[in-house]
């Protein structure tokens, strides 16, 4: 294993086992090269936020019941979208360190050439902050971080899945 791979250890029966994080996973088997997170737009890390946060909220979903696929893609569309977002983003700012503030605060103010059909202007830039914040933690290899946010916004909105 190489020195840049991080682990997590868990205890399972009294043994410890380490687990590669799916992002380590994915730069190892398709070879991609070490990047400074920190110099990438905020759009782009929104991009990939939104997708955490979506594979979350589908993980959640899918795990908790097999359900219809209209009823899943329903209840997935009423978290997953900007008003929720921004919401979230409101409840935890408290709740974030100052460096994730900042990359925040980029993300809610990258010029965006287009706005969600749903939602305010100002909802729509504060969704994508939270996008950006999700995107950067997980590009840094911080997903124990991203869940305990995404599960904080969640109970401090009072939406159950």
């Amino acid at each position: 294993m190489g020195a840049c791979t991080k682990h997590v250890r868990s205890r399972r029966a009294g043994n410890i086992e380490e687990k590669k994080m799916l992002l380590e996973k994915i730069k190892q088997e398709f070879g991609c090269p070490a990047q400074d997170i920190r110099t990438y737009s905020p759009l782009t890390l929104a991009f990939m936020g939104d997708a955490v946060f979506d594979m979350v909220i589908r993980t959640l979903l899918v795990q908790r019941a097999n359900k219809d696929n209209h009823l899943l893609h329903k209840e997935n569309s009423h978290i997953v979208r900007a008003k929720t977002q921004a919401q979230m983003a409101e409840v935890l700012w408290e709740m974030l360190s100052g460096e994730e503030q900042a990359v925040y605060r980029r993300g809610r103010n990258a010029k965006t050439a287009t706005s969600a059909k749903n939602a305010s202007l100002a909802e729509y830039h504060k969704a994508t902050g939270m996008e950006a914040l999700l995107g950067y933690l997980y590009l840094t290899d911080r997903e124990d971080r991203v869940l305990y946010l995404i599960r904080e916004g969640l109970a401090k909105l009072n939406l159950t899945i």
